[in-house]
């Protein structure tokens, strides 16, 4: 996603399409490895866990209803949802891993690929501009919610949002395992259950993607700028990984809400002969109702502290990897 991929400057060949969804891809799962850490199940690795994915099991939890939240062992805010879990047992923060390690490699190529290929589309023969940079972004998050990630986000917190360790003598959760979840839901609930919130997924990764890379894409060129030496090269690896963190933080910031939204939308069965609307609506008003609007920006701490690391290694690692793929100049520490 070089700022100047155009004129392959230094003898780089141009990014092909399969260039693109390789090095996204494998950038995306490098980072959800990295962000996943299965070591031991001791303190040392509910630390680790607060600070990459296991967040994002956290952010789901605070996101759910009051009556959800109680019963699954937490309460109100980060600290008494993480009590919770860990009372619960440390492997709570990584429940929806698989759906997560298995999506992450198509989602991030296609983010990737759809990106650069809307954006030579939008520009035609002219210049690359910021607003034609943020409407590659736009129709990129939806290529991706639309695809991969609408069916990947309803299995995960389906897995996420129970209580597996109730305590109770003979206790199954309902949801054990992703291929096992999957089953369980279009059994009972038809195929259509796998796309349920398919319209907020969509709005919440189209304006995720686009600020993400818009940001990115800016704060690139204006690093390359203002330092001549790596105009016809890629930046330093702490650079790269900065302003991929940057970026990373700017995307939930700017939808919080919408993922508030979606997480509970998700969560819930569509009731026989109710449409998709009409839960969507339901759900919202009962949310306004019972907690107010402060609900919609539950869960975005933990949200920022997972997606602003692990973004840093996704843009770091993509450079890297295209940059080796297209034959570019020798990248500098």
């Amino acid at each position: 996603m070089a700022a100047r991929a155009r004129n392959a400057p230094g003898g780089q060949r141009k990014a092909s399409s399969l260039t693109n969804l390789i090095a996204g891809g494998g950038a995306g799962m490098v980072e959800a490895l990295v962000c996943h850490p299965l070591g031991r199940l001791d303190d040392s690795f509910i630390r680790d866990a607060l600070l990459t994915l296991g967040t994002d099991t956290v952010k789901v939890r605070m996101q759910l209803p009051p009556t959800l939240r109680v019963a699954n062992g937490g309460g109100q805010g980060l600290a008494r949802t993480v009590a919770g879990m860990i009372k619960q047992s440390p492997s709570a923060f990584y429940k929806g891993f698989g759906p997560v390690i298995v999506g992450i490699f198509p989602k991030m190529g296609i983010r990737f690929t759809s990106f650069e290929a809307y954006k030579q589309m939008l520009s035609g023969t002219g210049p690359i501009t910021d607003q034609k940079t943020f409407l590659a972004g736009l129709a990129a998050g939806v290529t991706e919610a639309v695809t991969v990630v609408t069916t990947m986000e309803v299995i995960k917190v389906r897995l996420q949002a129970q209580n597996s360790h109730s305590g109770a003598p003979g206790h199954v959760p309902k949801y054990r395992n992703m291929a096992q979840a999957f089953y369980t839901i279009v059994k009972e609930e038809g195929p259509g259950a796998l796309f349920n919130g398919m319209s907020l997924t969509a709005l919440r990764q189209a304006t995720n993607v686009s600020v993400n890379l818009t940001v990115y894409t800016k704060l690139k060129e204006y690093l390359q700028k203002w330092q001549p030496a790596y105009r016809d090269r890629e930046l330093p690896v702490y650079q790269t990984a900065l302003i991929g963190m940057v970026a990373g933080m700017a995307g939930p910031i700017s939808n919080a809400p919408i993922d508030a939204l979606k997480t509970r939308v998700q969560r819930a069965p569509i009731s026989p002969g109710q449409s998709g609307l009409a839960h969507t609506i339901g759900i919202t008003q009962d949310l306004f109702r019972q907690e107010g609007y402060s609900a919609l920006y539950r869960g975005i701490l933990p949200r920022v502290m997972r997606i602003g690391p692990g973004q840093a290694i996704t843009y770091t690692m993509y450079e890297f990897f295209k940059n080796k793929m297209t034959g570019g100049p020798e990248r500098i520490p």
